[in-house]
């Protein structure tokens, strides 16, 4: 009999097959050689199940039926990849052995461990763990298969992971929900994160701005070999006293002086780390605007679909010895490519095992840095190719020599005034050489001095804490030179001229998604709690593969939104983070309880701590929130409603820079309306206590903090089409009849056609990612939904299946994930199921 392979996804499943069974039969949902059988899971084709799984009475949110702890958990397929389920069980039957070989890390494991479970697969399993999708790597780790009981504890600690968000997510969306007649989504990641940008943006509102002076002078020098000219920046405590500076100036101006002080040392800069994920996405948003989705998603397109990097859901920037001859390889790989020149100057011997800035398996866990592989890359697209580019780059820079300088530090002296300057004068580009003629990258190799230092890693600077110290003694502006700096430190010095410049201190900035996921992956460094501290070290607030849809998320729901770069927290926001504190209940809003829960995570791996001990604890915390959540006083109503736009006004108090930021987050809803906002602030329970589940199934936004599956408010992103509640996915848009309409409340109102299931008399109506039926209250349960079989259908597509039956032909992707040219079939008028016809 023959061995299954089931991979996470379909490109996977093909490039194994590639390397093992070249001659391997493509069978649509499989393919099959002479000793394997390859398939897939395209993702989570099974989760926990709905609350109502358990009980029909939770069908409703109602505050009296929590806590919500079954005594196990069921698990549920997903509807719109049943058919990918059933040819896995169908396929299994005539294998005796199966190999995993779902992505290598904790989330891999539990999507075949619930596959296994669901199916009850009884054959021996293998674990296939690789980096990357070379034929080259994937035929070594078939060579190094391990058994599965030896990550029988990573199966647990992912168990627990899911398990945990799933009664914290659950339990508490609907206890906040059903108390405050809001739907507020709560989630052990999601909601710390929302405290980050709520607490930046307090910040804002409550700096106020504070002018001062700082008094810049040139020296001129031409008693050594050459005349030179330098600037200097005064020395001394900050200045708020206008006159005190127009002082300085008057006295020093034309006057001698002397060199008090005159410092030279060589310093050598090294590469920038490797990238991690969160470090490419930090750098793609700051280069190119990309979200930290969309960067993911590129990442993603780069691993599997052109083969030309290594796995990119890491969190590593550095690599194993075994990489250091891949290395190597790949850079051969290049030469004859657009990167040639660049190869050319590379050097091997500064890439190899001893060099701890790259080489360092104690900090390589799952998966080593992002790697180019040896493969060329073909048509890539603008996107993709601006990201790759990225990689590369970083990649190359390792082969380089440092940059070497020689740094000049100097006092000047006038009229018992003190001047520092710092000139750094380059050397040697070396590694830096890579980045020629790339602006970014030359500035902020330029931002290495006092003011404004670019992170060790080589992510972009973030100005993310108050400029207050500016001015302030000891600060001194670093000059960037290539000529060389000969300055005399006997000869004296006269001050040609000076001047004053008024400033101002300037409040945090806002977070933008860059930002934000470097404060995610740092989140819990300042904790007191050592222990805590040191589990978080490594993580932070989510994982690299799931901190973009954290992101996403909290865009979805109505927390936050976009302002150009910026991230805004909306009134929503505001609310859910008061309310969830003022519960007290703030560990929900605390890196700390991700602390714990990720060092005990990381015990149960190891087999150093018991789940079972884990999961009582997460029970024991989630009575207590549905405990505290029923004390509380409920909400006004009021505090969900979205703002005004403040265009500054009463802001302007706080200066200009607390203007711009805090008032435009104070109506963050006029930007809302784009991002859920204004819709997510209208979707309310009907009554005091319970609600007809709201959008968003509670299993999704508990599963969301896996960061596997989207999710949002019935607004924003609506419910499964096979669940009970599926039409509340329109909730909002039915409720905005009977409301003022905000400009998304009219487009939400717009009627598609006439439902078509039989005796209904209601109207299809747009909702944010589906079009339902108006009559959802009344037990329609007609939705199709916008993004079915890999397209986004359009308002006039949704109006030819309903009035037609079919739409025209399309470019489309069937389960399996094969791109084909069909028809959409509206085959069930009842429920909205899709199907395609082919063409």
């Amino acid at each position: 009999m023959k061995t299954l392979i089931i991979a996470e996804k379909p490109d996977m499943g093909r490039n194994i097959a590639a390397a093992i069974e070249p001659k391997a039969v493509n069978k649509r949902t499989h393919l099959e050689g002479s000793q394997y059988v390859i398939t897939w899971a395209i993702g989570h084709l099974i989760g926990l199940a709905e609350p109502d799984k358990y009980d029909d009475k939770y069908k409703k949110w109602n505050l009296n039926d929590l806590p919500i702890i079954p005594d196990s958990f069921k698990l549920l397929p997903n509807y719109k990849t049943k058919d990918q389920l059933q040819v896995i069980k169908t396929l299994a039957v005539d294998c005796d052995a199966i190999v995993n070989a779902c992505d290598a890390g904790r989330e891999g494991q539990l999507i075949f461990a619930y596959i296994q479970q669901h199916l009850r697969l009884r054959q021996p399993v293998k674990r296939l763990w690789i980096s990357d999708l070379t034929p080259e790597t994937i035929r070594k780790g078939f060579d190094q298969l391990k058994d599965s009981s030896e990550y029988e504890n990573l199966t647990k600690a992912a168990r627990a992971r899911s398990e945990a968000d799933w009664l914290i997510g659950m339990n508490g969306s609907r206890a906040f929900t059903t108390k405050h007649k809001e739907l507020l989504s709560v989630g052990r990641v999601q909601t710390p994160v929302l405290a980050l940008v709520y607490d930046r943006q307090k910040q804002i509102e409550a700096f106020s701005s504070l002018k001062f002076y700082e008094v810049e002078a040139w020296f001129d020098q031409t008693g050594g070999e050459q005349a030179i000219t330098y600037k200097g920046n005064w020395q001394g405590e900050r200045m708020t006293d206008p006159e005190k500076a127009a002082d300085i100036v008057r006295r020093v101006a034309g006057k001698p002086g002397v060199v008090a002080e005159y410092e030279v040392k060589d310093t050598k800069e090294y590469p920038w780390k490797l990238y991690d994920l969160t470090l490419l996405q930090r750098e793609a948003n700051a280069k190119f605007a990309f979200s930290a989705k969309k960067t993911l998603d590129v990442a993603q397109a780069l691993y599997e679909k052109h083969k030309v990097i290594s796995y990119p859901r890491t969190n590593s920037n550095y690599v194993n010895e075994q990489n250091i001859p891949e290395m190597h390889r790949t850079l051969d790989a290049l030469r004859g490519t657009d990167y040639a020149g660049l190869v050319q100057g590379a050097n091997k011997r500064f890439v190899h095992v001893n060099n701890r800035s790259v080489c360092n398996p104690d900090k390589v866990e799952d998966h080593h840095a992002i790697l180019p592989t040896g493969k060329r890359a073909g048509s890539l697209n603008a996107d993709e190719q601006k990201l790759y580019d990225l990689i590369i780059k970083r990649f190359l820079s390792h082969f380089y020599p440092p940059a070497e300088y020689k740094v000049h530090t100097v006092i000047t002296e006038v009229e018992q005034e003190r001047f520092k300057t710092i000139v750094k004068q380059v050397l040697s580009k070396g590694w830096k050489i890579v980045y020629e003629g790339d602006e970014e990258a030359s500035a902020r190799g330029k931002k290495g001095g006092a003011k404004g230092k670019a992170d060790k890693d080589g992510g972009s600077a973030d100005a993310d804490s108050s400029s207050e110290s500016g001015g302030a003694g000891g600060d001194a502006e670093e000059q960037l030179m290539e000529a060389p700096f000969t300055l005399d430190p006997n000869a004296p010095v006269v001050c040609s001229d000076a001047k004053a410049k008024e400033k101002e201190t300037q409040p945090p900035k806002a977070y933008t998604e860059g930002t934000l996921l470097k404060a995610m992956e740092s989140a819990g460094k300042q904790m007191e709690d050592e222990q805590l501290r040191e589990a978080m070290k490594d993580s932070g607030l989510g994982t690299p593969a799931t901190r973009a849809s954290i992101i996403e998320r909290l865009k979805n729901v109505g927390y936050v939104a976009m302002q150009g770069k910026r991230i805004l927290i909306t009134s929503k926001g505001r609310s859910a983070i008061e309310l969830i504190r003022g519960a007290g209940v703030e560990l929900l809003a605390s890196p700390e309880m991700t602390g714990q829960w990720e060092r005990r995570l990381h015990e149960i791996s190891r087999g150093q701590a018991s789940d079972e001990t884990f999961m009582e604890n997460v029970k024991k915390f989630t009575r207590s929130i549905v405990d505290k959540v029923r004390l509380q006083p409920q909400a006004a109503k009021a505090s969900f409603e979205a703002e005004a736009a403040v265009s500054g006004g009463a802001k302007r108090g706080r200066g200009k820079a607390g203007a711009s930021a805090g008032g435009a987050a104070g109506g963050a809803s006029a930007s809302a309306a784009g991002a859920g906002g204004a819709r997510a602030a209208r979707t309310r329970p009907a009554a005091s206590g319970s609600a007809a589940a709201p959008g968003a199934s509670g299993a999704a936004l508990a599963r969301a903090d896996a960061g596997r599956e989207p999710v949002g408010d019935a607004a924003a992103l609506g419910q499964r089409a096979s669940e009970p509640a599926a039409a509340s996915a329109v909730a909002t848009a039915a409720r905005a009849k009977a409301q003022p309409a905000a400009s998304a409340g009219a487009n939400l109102r717009q009627v598609v056609a006439a439902c078509p299931r039989p005796g209904c008399g209601g109207d299809i109506i747009i909702g944010h990612k589906g079009y339902g039926c108006s009559r959802f209250r009344e037990g329609c349960k007609f939705v199709i939904w916008k993004d079915s079989f890999g397209k986004s259908l359009t308002l006039p597509m949704a109006r030819s299946l309903i009035e037609k039956g079919r739409t025209n032909k399309l470019k489309l992707t069937d389960s399996s994930g094969r791109e084909l040219e069909g028809k959409l079939v509206l085959q069930d008028t009842n429920t909205g199921a899709l199907s395609i016809e082919a063409t």
